[in-house]
């Protein structure tokens, strides 16, 4: 019995050290009745609604959140709860779908909580069960949770102070007028670092809003490492664009990174306007506080 009693505590602390380390890479935003997640490169969000889990209450929601009545709508088996299931694929660039994964959940206390999951290329089924249930369950610690006004921000484990200018544009996405934008994710391995950031400069890449006018890899020291970034310049002259509207905007310049940052890995964009604010090295204020060019 004192064996088995060990064994069942070693696992047990185990399960608890793997999910411990799950929320080291988990960042949140509360905005009114949805709550915002991101983790390991994958945006998704959860939000309840009054309604009964009723094909009448269903079909509203199936119109609120664009699903039309030829997407296949399927129950996932592997959760407890009740549910139904739709993935929908959008062409984004020539070798990217943005995947949206919408679960419609019959939560415990019999109203629907809707989940929106987007990657690219394809569902991270496991990940989605994974966080369906513990949102349903309570289980996402409060120290997840990013406070919407901000004066700091947790990067990767690093406080680091800002001041009251920024502000939030979505989880890990932060911008600061004339001091530069910046995205990032928390990622398990290296692979999936690179896989995302390769996939957001893509994305962007593919955008018809603004011309490449030339792309090179920079050494850097990001987060206190030497790495390399990919460096890309857009031009907008002569677009109006809602990417472009800041008054006199013309080019815009961005670094995409990926790498080991303290015990985790860090995807991360990071962006300026050529009429922002600069420091002696070239570049704006914010991505100074994470990002050095090297001599």
């Amino acid at each position: 019995m004192k064996l088995l009693s060990f064994t069942l505590f070693f696992f047990a602390a185990i399960s608890y050290s793997q999910e411990n380390n799950d929320y080291t890479r988990l960042r949140a935003i509360n905005s009114n009745t949805i709550d915002f997640y991101n983790s390991d490169g994958i945006d998704f969000s959860s939000q309840t609604f009054n309604y009964k889990f009723s094909e009448k209450d269903l079909k509203k929601l199936y119109n609120k959140f664009s699903i039309k009545e030829n997407d296949i709508k399927e129950k996932d088996d592997s959760l407890s709860f009740n549910n139904s299931h739709v993935i929908k694929f959008k062409k984004v660039s020539t070798n990217n779908n943005l995947v949206g994964s919408y679960y419609f959940v019959e939560n415990k206390n019999k109203t629907i909580t809707v989940f929106r999951f987007n990657n690219f290329n394809k569902s991270d089924r496991e990940f989605e069960r994974k966080y369906i249930n513990r949102i349903l369950n309570n289980e996402i610690p409060k120290s997840v949770y990013d406070q919407n006004k901000i004066d700091s921000i947790n990067f990767a484990g690093r406080k680091i102070y800002l001041g009251g200018s920024c502000y939030w544009t979505n989880v890990n996405t932060i911008q600061c007028p004339y001091y530069g934008e910046m995205n990032w994710s928390i990622h398990k391995t290296l692979e999936s670092a690179k896989s995302s950031i390769e996939n957001q400069f893509e994305f962007t890449k593919n955008q018809k809003k603004g011309k490449v006018i030339s792309e090179e890899e920079v050494d850097v020291i990001f987060e206190g490492t030497e790495t390399k970034a990919t460096k890309v310049i857009y031009d907008f002259t002569g677009i109006t664009s809602a990417l472009a509207g800041m008054s006199g905007s013309k080019s815009l310049t961005i670094y995409y990174v990926a790498n080991k940052v303290r015990d985790n890995y860090v995807s991360c964009c990071m962006s300026f306007w050529n009429n922002d604010e600069k420091t002696e090295s070239g570049l704006a204020p914010l991505l100074e506080k994470v990002m050095q060019i090297k001599k």
